[in-house]
């Protein structure tokens, strides 16, 4: 298990993260979410050692984070960070071996992991040979090749078309299943919904909304009524709880604050004619993300 307990970073007399708390089991996948500069790459660092905390603790498995550790630790960053003059070989080579692996072990695992990524051709072509994309292929499959405790995916879908996204999902899912721990950042709100168990929301270093995602959409109240049909906006709008109304192509969506509006909106479409749709639906993660982050800059 992986416990952030209480930890607060300052740079100077600026506080990048405030008292910032969350567990994550063996198994499970945990959101980290905020916009650029909330203290998402700052926790990140903290939790891999490579930052030291003003306050707080973290610890694996009851241990503390320290040099000992890393090794059981992978990262995948947002940005490039691969030796562009080195070959595939190469570069898993010397990355392997400083997470402890023989240079014969990352290379039987390397030829492994580029089978299923549909790309053996290239282990030894050079970094600066290959697409963005397979890039990308490249550095998550060094972040995973020491078969990492604990995995930290900031924006792993970058610069991927949707053919590898699925072949990504699927690794990300069978790591869950080994028990990997893992930290996913994104700012695609869908790539969350899909596999975090629960996630925390920073806005400028501070917590405004953390849990299980399935209780965090419960408990906003907000819902979306679904509606195809000829509906009367204007009427519909007048009722009270009703929020906003949206239209994609053929679909309706009518914003409501709570359950309580449903009874009233069903009503008033009961008068309309040719529905051929009505479903209530939670909101989004987005709608929710968009809402309390805004929540938090008003105040």
């Amino acid at each position: 298990m992986l416990k952030v307990e209480h930890i607060t970073k300052y740079y100077g007399d600026f506080r990048a993260v405030n008292d910032i708390s969350f567990e994550i089991k063996e198994g499970e996948i945990f959101g980290l979410l905020g916009v650029n500069g909330a203290g998402k790459t700052t926790t990140f660092r903290m939790i891999m050692g490579l930052l030291d905390k003003t306050e707080g603790k973290i610890t694996l498995d009851d241990k503390e984070i320290d040099y000992s550790i890393t090794d059981k630790i992978g990262f995948l960053t947002e940005e490039r960070s691969l030796l562009l003059t080195k070959t595939v070989l190469e570069q898993a080579i010397y990355y392997g071996v400083l997470k402890g692996l023989t240079p014969e072990e990352v290379e039987e695992r390397l030829d492994k992991y580029l089978e299923e990524f549909n790309i053996s051709e290239y282990k030894n072509k050079k970094i600066k040979e290959l697409s963005k994309g397979n890039q990308q292929k490249i550095q998550f499959i060094l972040s995973i090749i020491h078969k990492p405790k604990l995995l930290i995916l900031d924006e792993p879908f970058s610069g991927l078309d949707p053919i590898n996204v699925e072949l990504f999902k699927k690794e990300i899912l069978k790591l869950k299943s080994e028990k990997t721990i893992i930290i996913f950042s994104s700012h695609m709100m869908e790539h969350i919904e899909y596999f975090c168990d629960s996630l925390i929301i920073l806005v400028n270093g501070c917590n405004v909304l953390s849990g299980r995602l399935s209780k965090i959409k419960k408990d906003y109240r907000r819902k979306n009524i679904k509606v195809i049909g000829d509906i009367n906006k204007e009427d519909l709008l007048k009722i009270k709880g009703v929020i906003n109304i949206e239209k994609n192509k053929e679909e309706y969506t009518i914003k409501i604050e709570d359950e309580s509006i449903i009874h009233s909106v069903f009503k008033a479409l009961s008068k309309c004619d040719n529905i051929s749709k009505f479903v209530v639906e939670e909101p989004t993660l987005n709608e929710i993300f968009i809402d309390k982050v805004g929540e938090s800059y008003e105040k």
